[in-house]
């Protein structure tokens, strides 16, 4: 099985709260961008709460647009071997460093995890003093929770540490 490796994150000094997913799949790796499977729900629920046409945009201006708001973006895993894209076929995940996004991130109100896999860390996570929140999961895998829902769980967080628009 091929040694995958992970995406850099996307944060600054303004980072307010922090999306983690698991681990990109393919498509996204591809791509070399965050949730770049055309189906996955990540930027159409941004755009949504933004305003914006995010979906449809540039990677770079989606990244500029998330760190404008506040919103960092990473994954738990740096690394691992995987078949395919599910999380459930991630094996020898080695997480990311998280020891350092209290300094780099001086503005960190609090940590959203992307789905179930990347909530199995939040322990790690929790252990930076700073609110966890399970978010439901924008994959194209998560297909039998309805748009609407995930809409209202993401808004919730996003509004509550000012990532998105009362």
């Amino acid at each position: 099985m091929t040694r995958l490796q992970g995406l850099a994150p996307v944060l600054d000094a303004h980072t307010r709260l922090l999306v983690l997913g698991s681990f990109p799949g393919v498509a996204s790796l591809r791509a070399q961008q965050y949730y770049g499977h055309p189906q996955n729900q990540f930027w159409k629920i941004l755009g949504v709460l933004w305003s914006m046409p995010l979906p449809t945009l540039p990677y770079p201006e989606r990244l500029a647009a998330a760190l404008q708001h506040g919103l960092g973006v990473w994954d738990v895993y740096q690394a691992c071997e995987r078949e395919g894209s599910l999380d459930s076929a991630i094996r020898a995940g080695e997480p990311n460093d998280f020891g350092r996004l209290r300094a780099d991130c001086p503005a960190l109100e609090a940590i959203a995890h992307n789905g179930g896999e990347s909530f199995k860390h939040a322990r790690r996570t929790e252990a930076l003093g700073l609110p966890v929140y399970k978010l439901p999961s924008t994959s194209p895998a998560n297909a039998g929770q309805r748009f609407d829902s995930k809409l209202a769980a993401w808004a919730e967080v996003l509004r509550r540490h000012g990532v998105a628009p009362p």
